[in-house]
């Protein structure tokens, strides 16, 4: 399995030119391979929620250090400020990125432009004690402007996967001072994740599971390897079928030939995808999902792009609510 995960959550504020980067247009090189077992599969459109749209506090009153009074947590997938929150420092967030939208942060300023641009001025303007941001912040080279004005910058992998959560809530926690609220909220994340596990049936049948970002009927991209999605199909006890069906990129453009040639048993995409065509009844009419195993038995399953593949605190709600949509 590939180390480092690229962030999706959030590529839609980046209109096309940010997808570009990061996709091709490769055809799909899918040779015959059998069909797996959807025995265990439930047909129909799902819409997945969580139990709460805010991540939980494991703390409602956390110890932490006197540099994290005013916390700016910035990245791509809303991770960092999610984390933040889940720890109990919640009130203590004074800005948020374009991606951190969870319903307790919506009065919060937001820092970053379109494109997920880190903006200096916005982020000074809020007086922060600490930043937290991901190594991949852009514009390129931000961080360093940051920290020029002797503000205090953390800054933390961008490698999103379920197994490189626990230790991205301990940096996080590390870096505030609260690493107490920090070992709880790993210790209750892991075990959010162990019952996601248990709750799959054993065998799964190893569906094969795509996950596709809509964005109206002319833009459909599949993702593959190093997409964040390829980890999170692993985890649900499928497999990815953009990986098997030999894309190199962590998303490629798909035609309807080619994506019924991959043929996927189950299809994820995000809930703000599907309604750009119109909601989850209308992706499974798409002319490149209609002839799919996945469009045949509408077996579509959306869920927030805030929590989709995130890879935070609510990891293990997540793939909770996932193993029970997709299997029986």
């Amino acid at each position: 399995m590939p180390s480092a995960r690229r962030p999706l959550l959030g590529i839609f504020l980046a209109v096309v030119v940010a997808l570009v980067a990061g996709c091709t247009t490769a055809p799909l090189n899918v040779e015959d391979r059998s069909a797996p077992t959807a025995a265990h599969l439930k047909d129909g459109p799902q819409v997945v929620t969580l139990p709460s749209d805010d991540p939980v506090p494991v703390e409602t009153d956390p110890a932490f250090a006197p540099r994290a009074e005013r916390i700016i947590a910035l990245d791509r997938n809303g991770t960092l400020g999610a984390i933040v929150y889940a720890l109990g420092l919640g009130p203590n967030l004074v800005g948020r990125d374009r991606s951190t939208t969870f319903p307790s942060v919506h009065h919060l300023p937001v820092v970053t432009d379109p494109g997920h641009a880190i903006n200096v001025e916005r982020v000074l303007a809020q007086k922060p004690t600490i930043i937290l941001a991901g190594t991949d912040a852009n514009p390129k080279g931000v961080l360093g402007q940051l920290r020029a004005t002797q503000a205090d910058v953390v800054s933390f992998t961008e490698e999103r996967s379920v197994a490189a959560t626990p230790a991205l809530i301990r940096d996080v926690a590390a870096a505030l001072g609260a690493e107490a609220a920090g070992e709880k909220l790993v210790r209750r994340t892991q075990e959010q994740i162990a019952t996601a596990e248990r709750s799959l049936p054993d065998p799964t049948g190893d569906p094969s599971i795509g996950f596709l970002y809509i964005r109206g009927e002319r833009l459909i991209l599949l993702a593959g390897p190093d997409s964040g999605a390829d980890d999170l199909i692993e985890a649900l006890g499928g497999r990815d079928a953009g990986t098997e069906a030999g894309l190199t990129a962590p998303f490629t453009t798909v035609s309807s030939e080619s994506l019924m040639r991959a043929d996927p048993d189950v299809i994820l995409v995000m809930t703000q995808g599907a309604d750009t065509v119109g909601g989850i009844d209308k992706v499974a009419e798409l002319p490149a999902i209609a002839g799919t195993r996945a469009g045949r038995a509408r077996r579509i399953i959306a869920m927030d792009e805030t929590q989709l593949l995130a890879f935070g605190p609510d990891t293990g709600l997540v793939l909770q609510a996932l193993g029970k949509a997709i299997y029986q």
